[in-house]
């Protein structure tokens, strides 16, 4: 896989972020709240900076249902039945998302609050 031009490395990542869009229902979640997201910057025109805060925690949130989704499927192949301590990891993965993701809402409360007042 190594020193594979920069196309076909890109590639991988588009065939990569189909798959979780087909199998993953929390990617596709997370979409949509990243689509109503932009429309917020979009409506209410924040400063700059928020831009970049919104952009960057739905980056976080994204990359991290990627790793689980990844992360999960890697568990699964290796250890099909079921195991408690399998179950604790997968527990553990789907709560770094959750955090990521009330992360991702209170910047979004706090840019509407901070640009509503910048409004008055």
């Amino acid at each position: 896989m190594k020193g594979r031009p920069l196309g076909e490395r890109l590639g991988f990542a588009v065939a990569g972020l189909r798959a979780a869009w087909r199998r993953e229902a929390s990617f596709r979640t997370h979409l949509a709240f990243a689509g109503a997201a932009v429309t917020g910057l979009i409506v209410l025109h924040p400063v700059p900076i928020w831009w970049a805060l919104i952009g960057m925690t739905i980056a976080i949130v994204l990359s991290l249902e990627l790793l689980n989704a990844a992360l999960e499927g890697v568990i699964d192949l290796l250890h099909p039945g079921h195991h408690p301590e399998v179950g604790v990891v997968k527990d553990m993965l789907a709560g770094a998302v959750l955090v990521a993701a009330i992360a991702a809402l209170v910047v979004a409360v706090a840019m509407v609050v901070d640009t509503l007042e910048l409004l008055r």
